[in-house]
């Protein structure tokens, strides 16, 4: 069984309200300062699941580089109050960040789930990964 300390439970939780607020500022027509505080509490959170030391080697990777530099940046310009150019960034950047990521998650609910519109969705992500 996989053991989880309460820093990770925590950092579970302030990850899920960084969505939740992120989501809100979204729906409330990107209102900079819930977006700002969303943005705020999900990496802290993320931090807290996974460690200072994996989340800078995670940022940090080379090849991740040009995604967290969108990501960061898109988060920064976010705190400047510019919000609709921020959310823009940041969505390339986690697009970009967690591109080797959607493959496996889809695979995973077209198996799992027997969906169609899934499991294609699957097919032609790892074909367009293989060329990275």
């Amino acid at each position: 069984m996989i053991s989880i300390t309460e820093w990770q439970k925590i950092g579970v939780g302030i990850t899920g309200f960084g969505a939740f607020f992120i989501l809100l500022g979204v729906l409330l027509y990107f209102d900079s300062v819930l977006l700002a505080f969303g943005n705020l509490l999900f990496l802290t959170g993320l931090t807290l699941i996974i460690g200072l030391r994996k989340t800078l080697s995670f940022f940090f990777q080379r090849h991740k580089l040009k995604g967290t530099s969108f990501f960061l940046g898109g988060v920064a310009i976010v705190l400047l109050r510019w919000p609709l150019l921020g959310m823009f960034l940041e969505t390339y950047g986690f697009f970009s960040l967690f591109r080797g990521f959607f493959p496996v998650a889809f695979g995973f609910l077209g198996n799992a789930f027997n969906i169609p519109f899934l499991s294609e969705l699957y097919r032609r992500f790892q074909g367009s990964s293989s060329m990275v």
